[in-house]
């Protein structure tokens, strides 16, 4: 799988749980089992969060294996 600021975040945690919920619960998504933020494409969390998205998106591709 190959994370995009377009990659809805229900997606990635499917795609790999242990590895991707750590990088969303570091932002301050909480709430990762809600349908809400499931929902989310990872650039909506990030301009909530505050967050670069394209940094997000690059340690998530790093941490799942994709470089």
């Amino acid at each position: 799988m190959v994370v995009t600021k377009d990659t809805i975040i229900g997606d990635i945690l499917d795609e790999d749980l242990e590895v991707a919920a750590p990088f969303f619960l570091e932002i301050g998504m909480h709430c990762l089992g809600c349908p809400a933020s499931r929902g989310e494409s990872v650039a909506e969390a990030c301009e909530v969060h505050g967050v670069d998205a394209d940094e997000l998106v690059a340690k998530l591709n790093n941490a799942i294996g994709n470089k």
